[in-house]
């Protein structure tokens, strides 16, 4: 309800100086304009509370209410105090109510404190922490929170999870520490290069592991059937293959100003990278050692007796190098044949006597574009061997089959005799896995070769196996070493030598 705007010339001619009861009540019973009981604007409720007998009382109340917080606030303007409450008491002066008295008022209109407007600060709560130490928070869940066992700490229950549950799940946080600890250690081998153990051997053993075969660098090292591919790429050429336990290794060699370099291709060729410096002269080195003799027990290393190889823990094993011609075969070979005679001297090269061969600690193959008439040129002598083409090798007739009973006019173009590998691309041969395993036809295919170089007295190599998903390479290796293949050709020795080539033990990693 807004009111009548002479509302407050009215109140204005009330003195609140000298108030009368007498006034007030007089005035209480004439009919006042500003609360009429007629008035369209008025509320039901408004309406009955001026009808009823009290009506008059109520209204006497109310403006002897609002007559003393209109003085009120006229005497703070008068000494210069503000007040919050100075407009609505000048404009709406019925409205104004002491707070204390809002709840016993019984009229409807609104009622608003006079200490609402100013600025509230909201109070900051102040809350008080308990500070527990680190370590009572970390043994805080080591602790039984059953109420049952703080109140019976004897009882069945409480000695259970006394002596039971808390030493199970403390077994338990060990062995997950320890496998996480297992994993990280894993993670960290996959991730280094193969020389890992050579580069802790190092840090450990500056000067090198200690033994008392300081002579035979082979030290503890199997044998094991792996063929080092592209082994001048490795940060040790020829040592790390030796140390891993391949029985052969590979180098790609260029003709250039008399002598040989090694490298893939002619942009990672060095004058300082050559076939002497890599292989010829370490192995020179190697073997000379290993055949001093270095007591009174050790046999005299007489002409044309034996000849200790590489591999203290197997002497006898042939070391196979195999040296890959990359361009002009005639001056190749005339530098190879140069460069292999210290090697030929100290009778350390498996060699053909026009009957038998005789195998000695280093056995040299040539592939690539090596030429194959010179191989055979010397019927009597050949201490270079060539690899044959594994898928161009027919199954020999039965009566022909042994290497010790020759027959000339039937004697096939490639045999023990002139070649030592049968070595094919695995990809261009037998194709890529369907499925990540071999068909059945790819299966017969492999076997056919494996018999028809093992007729000749061949071994057989595939080259250009899958290197990737570890899972599918080492499944590859296991067929083809189950199928009767001699080497694997292998760019990853530490995961070759272990020879744990389950199909999923670690399938990409």
């Amino acid at each position: 309800m807004r009111g009548d705007p002479n509302k407050n010339s009215r109140i204005g001619k009330l003195d609140p100086d000298k108030p009368s009861l007498n006034s007030w009540l007089s005035t209480a019973r004439q009919p006042d304009p500003l609360f009429s009981s007629e008035d369209p604007g008025l509320s039901p409720i408004a309406r009955e509370l001026l009808t009823a007998p009290h009506a008059a009382t109520v209204r006497v109340l109310r403006e002897c209410t609002a007559a003393m917080a209109f003085q009120g606030s006229r005497d703070q303007f008068e000494q210069g105090e503000p007040s919050s409450s100075r407009s609505i008491a000048k404009y709406s002066p019925l409205e104004m109510v002491p707070e204390v008295d809002s709840d016993q008022d019984e009229s409807p209109l609104e009622v608003l404190p006079l200490n609402n407007f100013g600025p509230k600060r909201r109070r900051r709560r102040t809350t008080t922490r308990v500070q527990r130490s680190r370590l009572r928070s970390l043994c805080s869940f080591w602790k039984c929170r059953h109420l049952y066992c703080h109140i019976h700490p004897y009882s069945r229950r409480a000695m259970t999870c006394r002596f039971v549950k808390r030493p199970f799940w403390g077994v338990v946080i060990v062995l997950g520490l320890l496998k996480l600890a297992s994993i990280f250690w894993s993670g960290l081998v996959y991730l280094f290069p193969d020389d890992l153990d050579a580069r802790l051997d190092a840090w450990v053993f500056p000067a090198g592991r200690p033994s008392i075969f300081s002579h035979w660098t082979t030290h503890g090292v199997v044998p094991v059937r792996c063929h080092s591919h592209n082994d001048y790429w490795r940060d040790v050429p020829l040592h790390s293959a030796l140390s891993a336990g391949c029985i052969g290794v590979e180098a790609d060699v260029w003709s250039s100003d008399n002598d040989l370099l090694v490298g893939h291709t002619p942009f990672t060729l060095h004058h300082e990278v050559t076939l002497r410096s890599l292989y010829l002269n370490p192995l020179l080195d190697l073997l000379q050692k290993h055949n001093t003799r270095s007591s009174q027990l050790e046999p005299a290393h007489l002409p044309g007796s034996f000849r200790a190889g590489v591999f203290s823990s197997d002497p006898s094993q042939t070391l196979v190098l195999l040296i890959d011609f990359k361009e002009q075969p005639e001056a190749t070979w005339s530098m190879v044949m140069e460069q292999l005679q210290p090697l030929r001297d100290g009778d350390y090269l498996t060699y053909f006597n026009s009957t038998d061969i005789i195998t000695r600690p280093i056995t040299v193959v040539a592939t690539g574009d090596a030429p194959f008439d010179r191989i055979t040129s010397n019927q009597t002598y050949r201490d270079i061997f060539y690899d044959a083409p594994l898928d161009q090798l027919a199954l020999l007739p039965p009566s022909t089959g042994q290497p010790d009973q020759p027959d000339p006019e039937t004697e096939p173009t490639y045999s023990y005799k002139n070649s030592y590998y049968a070595s094919v691309d695995f990809r261009k041969t037998i194709g890529s896995l369907s499925r990540n395993r071999f068909s059945q036809g790819q299966l017969e295919l492999v076997r056919k070769q494996v018999e028809a170089a093992h007729a000749r007295g061949l071994k057989v190599r595939y080259w250009g196996t899958p290197s990737w998903p570890r899972g599918l390479r080492n499944h590859v290796w296991h067929v083809l070493v189950r199928e009767g293949v001699d080497l694997i050709n292998v760019d990853d020795l530490r995961e070759a030598t272990r020879q744990d080539w389950r199909k999923h033990r670690s399938w990409i990693f």
